[in-house]
């Protein structure tokens, strides 16, 4: 095997399969990266762990087509090093050569014929534009749980039917949920399948940008997603498909709806969360025209900041998690935001204000369209 390929071409492909690496390899061999290269120029790296697998394909010069499996992780620091000048990669007895300038490195190769073969991603279910899937992945995926003992709320949970699409994440404890449109292959296409959060976070953020991402759903029996985009592709198994019904607690009548400009609400919010400890809440008090934010850890410090907002319906006293606060937050990308609560004890709603008024600032806008978005969260009881 030899081929040529520039450095930041084959540094971007070599860190897309190295996302797959094992950092426990249950096998030797899958601590390798596998890298193929065709007499018609096309450049294959590759890499699989049971779990997930990675592809990305780039164009090279090659002198000789060939298949070698050389350790993975090694690979892309190497890489990620080199000089800004064309790579050489090329077989010499039982190693390879990276060559780029005057740095040259020997890979011992990992036995090819032991390496498993890479799953076949299914067929392609329909596209959505790359940038609106990252944006909507990176929106609920904070709220998936972290407790591997119950795999199903580790994951995103992807709905479809026709040109809708739903991605829903719980921990139990709030529900981020963003609807969005994509393009189907068929109109009457419908899904129901629980992706792992952290793997679907890292591949929608790590496409090229500007690139459509196509899905790959299969039938009933099948087990696997595919999604690829901008010649990057990868595989997953899928998670348990049994799910809370996330939708129907998206929705209800609330007594107080209150509207905040996104910004100076954060900073407060962080703000008041430098004096509390592990499991401390803040607390939000909405008046008429204002939020007083509050939060304590003991008698030892303390915090007191009140930021302009509008209320409709009943004063409202309730406490949120600083970070779970934080989170829903992040996903909101307009300026004004809702809260929409029923009482201290029961969940409250944040969502998206798409525009606002210029004749009433004091006033925040319902006209527009629904960016989509909702995120669900319990308070945390006061005591007093």
């Amino acid at each position: 095997m030899e081929f040529r390929v520039e450095r930041q071409t084959f540094a971007d492909a070599v860190a897309w399969a190295a996302r797959t690496l094992p950092s426990r390899p249950a096998l030797p061999v899958l601590a390798g990266m596998l890298i193929e290269v065709t007499e018609q120029g096309e450049l294959t790296l590759g890499a699989f762990d049971y779990e997930v697998s990675a592809h990305a394909t780039d164009e090279a010069a090659v002198a000789e087509p060939g298949r070698v499996l050389v350790p993975g992780r090694l690979l892309s620091d190497i890489v990620r090093n080199l000089p800004n000048q064309p790579v050489d990669v090329f077989t010499k007895g039982s190693e390879v050569v990276v060559r780029c300038g005057p740095a040259e490195f020997g890979l011992l190769t990992l036995p090819v014929e032991d390496y498993p073969t890479l799953p076949e991603p299914p067929a392609r279910a329909g596209t959505v534009p790359g940038d609106l899937f990252a944006a909507a992945v990176a929106q609920v995926s904070p709220a998936a749980g972290r407790d591997d003992t119950l795999p199903m709320l580790t994951g995103v949970r992807i709905d479809i039917e026709g040109d809708t699409m739903w991605l829903a994440c719980t921990d139990r404890y709030r529900i981020a949920a963003r609807e969005l449109t994509w393009s189907p292959e068929e109109p009457d296409f419908t899904a129901g399948v629980v992706v792992p959060a952290r793997t679907l976070a890292d591949t929608a953020k790590a496409i090229k940008r500007g690139a459509d991402v196509s899905i790959g759903l299969g039938g009933t029996a099948d087990t696997l997603i595919g999604i690829s985009g901008g010649g990057r592709s990868m595989t997953s198994r899928l998670l348990d498909d049994q799910y809370i019904n996330y939708r129907s607690r998206l929705t209800g009548t609330w007594t107080s709806v209150a509207e905040i400009q996104v910004a100076p609400f954060v900073e407060a919010i962080k703000r008041a969360a430098l004096v509390t400890e592990r499991g401390t809440p803040i607390r939000l008090a909405f008046t008429a025209d204002e939020v007083r934010i509050r939060a304590a850890t003991g008698d030892s410090a303390r915090a007191n900041e009140s930021v302009g907002a509008h209320l409709d319906g009943d004063d409202i006293d309730i406490a949120f998690a600083p970070q779970y606060l934080l989170d829903g937050l992040a996903g909101i990308d307009t300026e004004y935001a809702r809260l929409e609560c029923t009482g201290p004890t029961k969940a409250a709603l944040l969502t998206a204000i798409p525009e606002k008024k210029d004749d009433d600032e004091s006033n925040a806008a319902t006209e527009g369209a629904d960016t989509g978005y909702r995120y669900l969260a319990m308070p945390v009881r006061l005591t007093s």
